[in-house]
């Protein structure tokens, strides 16, 4: 970043405008997005409703919670960006600014073992602050620590289900049903509890918290 500020404002202003391209990843991966879309993602496999609720109205969801979650981080980064790009239109020191209240968010979330596996991939001194870590070394360790917080939420939402799962193909089994498929059976009775102990519910209030 420090180089592209001795660089011409136009090759700057270029340079700046591919950076653009990034934004859906920035999106997906480094922000609360990743753990929503992940955790529903996995809730619909445990349910077996396979194509509904449909992948669309999933993503909708994760968006509309990210803006939740991270509405005030959202703020931060435009407020402290804004600054140097009206001082002087130095769009290069308003990313650096900006990115600033998303790298804090990132390290909340991360895991030190993760942020030290990476920081020693990079090859690169041991930062004595965390102001001396990049965002690029924030980033894989965040996506990293994200996806398996993801998987373990998952996991506890995945085992009531294979519970029921397992107690009906035993009481067909029992019946002499074994040609019938169990998850046909079971999946009344899925939907049934999830909607008796309102679950999107208790799942989407669950998630958000976690952020807090």
């Amino acid at each position: 970043m420090d180089q592209l500020q001795t660089l011409n404002p136009v090759l700057q202003m270029l340079i700046v405008m591919s950076m653009f391209s990034l934004l859906p990843f920035m999106f997906c991966c480094m922000t609360s997005f990743l753990r929503f879309v992940v955790v529903f993602a996995m809730l619909k496999t445990a349910m077996g409703t396979q194509s509904v609720p449909p992948a669309i109205v999933i993503i909708g969801l994760s968006i509309i919670l990210t803006f939740y979650t991270m509405g005030s981080t959202f703020q931060k980064m435009y407020d402290m960006g804004s600054i140097p790009y009206k001082q002087n239109h130095d769009m290069v020191a308003a990313i650096q600014e900006g990115s600033k209240p998303l790298k804090e968010f990132m390290l909340k979330q991360t895991r030190e073992s993760d942020l030290a596996f990476f920081i020693e991939m990079s090859q690169k001194p041991k930062p004595k602050s965390p102001d001396e870590l990049t965002i690029w070394e924030v980033a894989p360790a965040y996506i990293v620590s994200e996806l398996k917080t993801s998987f373990e939420i998952s996991f506890i939402i995945f085992v009531p289900f294979i519970i029921l799962d397992l107690v009906v193909a035993n009481i067909l089994l029992a019946l002499g049903m074994m040609m019938l498929s169990p998850t046909i059976i079971s999946m009344p009775f899925k939907l049934l509890i999830f909607i008796a102990v309102d679950g999107w519910t208790l799942i989407v209030q669950g998630l958000v918290s976690s952020y807090n």
